[in-house]
């Protein structure tokens, strides 16, 4: 009876603590037919992100330890203006607050505005239909955006190598796809004709905003005389630089273009890549998924990729949709961010924010833009000083050039994992955090995500993944389908393993998918356990790893490059790099080594120059550089134009074309195995190049070691 009493007390006990634990989850719930004056439950939900903020805050401040979840059901959610968080939003470590879909349903955060399917008629103006090519006259729709409430079309501005990141115009999406304004080729480019002015040039000191002017080589802008607002977008300098004007003039007797606006260094022709192509041209819609606004008349004109309208959307806001400032343990799960001019998603200061299993599609700038930015520069420059601000990255790429130890603020440990990002118009994810002068690691990380597609409007140096600051984390990501860098890289100790990288760096010329240079205090990162394959072009010098001038201190080990670019690897003058492990698989040079800063590049180590100042920049004698780099306290005295201490051993080359070390002063060639044919591949054609155990390589090259082939890309 005694021990019956104890019993009923111990389980009555238990129950009491069962249910104090299971009263420390709140639940809340958020639904497009929901009303923000409700009270949030599944049964009369709040209608918009903004209330359910409002509602965890309150939790917040009345009681602790509490972990709140927020769901959202079904639909989509339109923003007008960003949705911003701080500290008072915060959960903690163990009581994170989290806002996800509702049991796998789709969730849309949308900075756009949905347009009933109706609104698209076919087009009945015969001027319009004139100028229409005959082929797609019949197939075209209009909206007339003024009688659907529609005033704000954003602005067409210059693009491209120099300029800032800004706001997309407004944009169409028609069943969830991006549509691309009208434009001449439509998959490929034209090449440009000797240029009569090559306009001012700003990277010269030339700030007069001159435009360039330029013969065309083909009949096509014949079709253009009543364009008003036509656009040329291509590679009209460099092959690593492209850039977007507006036609000023289009002299059609004498084929000869004039552009509005400069670009950095002036226009150039005669290489293979100086191409262009035209856009914002009504007289160019002519195949399924292009579309053409007149200003003027506020009526969009597009042609369906399909006969079934199922939604069309236009892009409106230009803030970020949701903003995480100092804010702390906020989740975001399984959410779709689109359908907006700016960025998806910033985060500033904070810690441990975790962004999982979202999709990041159809936006302007970014999809997540991990610290702060700089304030559009007013005209058009290398590099220089600015204003920081946040919530934008501006012209982040320009003044970083210059205040290299830039702490953008970024936060501690934020990670973002499983997700989708594509269809981005500038890049896909500005990842930063840690302090440069101290050395003290972000360990921010982009984990096991998809990024692809994403260089709509912009082309070049806005790569899937910019990351900057010290000790953040690349991993198990796949990255393809990109005109320009996969990853782009400025800082220290970042770490780089286990992603699949193909088909990148697909246009233009002196480009690499991994790309960081010109700076020698950038130290310390390691790329290691990537898949490298097809990268490049068939006319450009495209790089798989990219040291460019003088870049130093990298390890790259266990790697696998196949058909990756013209040059799998190349190390511009720079020293204390490391190849060890990787397998090298042709036909493409593998490896290049040159001693630029003793010729041609020399002017980087002058008194005075850019490696002195950015050395000084971090107090490279001192601690912590002294101490973590060795070599680089001495730098200035150690002949800093010969390359040296560069190892390259224990690498697999098979059916290289060529591999050029250079002088046997610049690097330390170890022991490699050079070889032709399958040296016992799993399987090459499905391109598994997991060495069996029965290889002839561990038996040649016993200090190679196995690469775990099944552990890069995502992971499922």
């Amino acid at each position: 009876m005694k021990l019956d009493k104890y019993r009923i007390l111990l389980f009555a006990f238990l129950l009491i603590v069962g249910t104090t634990s299971a009263q420390t989850v709140k639940q809340l719930f958020v639904s497009p037919s929901g009303n923000d004056k409700a009270i949030g439950t599944i049964d009369k939900p709040f209608a918009t992100l903004a209330k359910a903020r409002t509602a965890v805050k309150t939790i917040l401040e009345n009681e602790k330890g509490v972990a709140i979840h927020v769901y959202f059901r079904e639909g989509d959610y339109f923003f007008k203006s960003s949705v911003l968080f701080d500290q008072l939003d915060s959960g903690t470590e163990d009581s994170p607050v989290t806002y996800s879909a509702y049991q796998d349903e789709l969730v849309s955060f949308s900075g756009g505005i949905s347009l009933p399917v109706n609104l698209a008629v076919p087009v009945k103006d015969k001027a319009i239909l004139t100028r229409f090519p005959v082929s797609a006259k019949d197939k075209i729709l209009q909206i007339n955006l003024k009688k659907a409430g529609v005033m704000d079309y954003g602005t067409l501005k210059p693009y491209g190598f120099g300029r800032p990141y800004e706001p997309a115009p407004l944009e169409l999406f028609v069943n969830k796809e991006a549509l691309i304004l009208s434009r001449f080729p439509n998959d490929s480019l034209m090449r440009m004709g000797k240029v009569i002015d090559p306009g001012s040039v700003p990277r010269n000191g030339d700030f007069s905003q001159r435009g360039g002017k330029f013969h065309f080589m083909n009949d096509a802008p014949n079709r253009w005389s009543q364009a008003k607002d036509a656009w040329i977008s291509g590679f009209f300098h460099y092959g690593y630089a492209d850039d977007a004007v507006q036609i000023a003039d289009l002299d059609l007797k004498n084929k000869i273009i004039t552009t509005k606006q400069e670009t950095l260094y002036g226009f150039k022709s005669g290489a293979q890549f100086n191409k262009f192509f035209a856009y914002n041209l009504m007289e160019e819609i002519d195949m399924p998924g292009e579309y053409y606004l007149d200003r003027t008349s506020g009526i969009l004109y597009f042609y369906p990729v399909a006969d079934d309208l199922e939604s069309i959307e236009v892009s409106m806001l230009e803030e970020p949709l949701v903003q995480l400032k100092d804010a702390s343990f906020i989740h975001f799960k399984k959410i779709t961010f689109e359908c907006s001019r700016g960025i998806g998603l910033y985060i500033e200061n904070g810690r441990e924010n975790k962004i999982d299993s979202c999709v990041f599609r159809n936006l302007g700038i970014v999809a997540i833009n991990m610290g702060k930015g700089v304030e559009p520069f007013k005209q058009l420059t290398h590099e220089g000083d600015g204003v920081v601000a946040s919530a934008k990255l501006g012209s982040l790429t320009n003044y970083i050039y210059t205040h290299t130890t830039f702490n953008r603020e970024a936060g501690i440990g934020h990670i973002i994992s499983n997700c989708e990002i594509y269809n981005i118009g500038s890049g896909g994810i500005s990842l930063s955090g840690g302090d440069r002068l101290t050395l003290e690691k972000g360990n921010n990380q982009v984990v096991n995500c998809s990024i692809h597609d994403f260089n709509r409007i912009n082309r070049s140096y806005k790569a899937g993944i910019n990351i900057d600051g010290v000790g953040n984390i690349i991993r198990n990501n796949e990255i393809y389908n990109c005109p320009g860098s996969a990853i782009l890289l400025h800082g220290n100790d970042h770490l780089i393993e286990y992603n699949s990288i193909h088909h990148a760096v697909t246009d233009g010329d002196d480009m690499g998918a991994v790309y960081y240079g010109r700076d020698p205090s950038e130290q310390g990162s390691k790329v290691q356990y990537n898949f490298f394959h097809h990268i490049g072009n068939n006319h450009g010098l495209i790089v798989a790893v990219y040291h460019d001038d003088g870049a130093c201190g990298m390890e790259v080990t266990g790697n696998i490059f196949y058909k990756a670019g013209s040059r799998n690897i190349l190390m511009g003058g720079g020293s204390d790099n490391v190849y060890r492990n990787n397998i090298f698989i042709g036909p493409q040079q593998a490896l290049h080594l040159d001693n630029r800063l003793m010729n041609w590049a020399k002017s980087s180590l002058d008194k005075d120059g850019i490696f002195q100042k950015r050395l000084e920049a971090v107090n490279y004698k001192d601690e912590p550089y002294a101490g973590r780099y060795p070599h680089l306290s001495n730098y200035f005295e150690d002949n800093p134009a010969l390359p040296k201490r560069n190892f390259i051993e224990h690498n697999v080359f098979v059916d290289i074309k060529m591999i050029h070390y250079g002088s046997p002063a610049w690097s330390y060639i170890g022991k490699n195995y050079i070889g032709n044919g399958d040296p016992g591949f799993e399987d090459f054609e499905a391109m598994n190049f997991q060495l069996k155990s029965t290889s002839e390589i561990f038996k040649l090259l016993p200090e190679f070691k196995a690469i775990p082939f099944h552990k890069i890309g995502i992971q499922k």
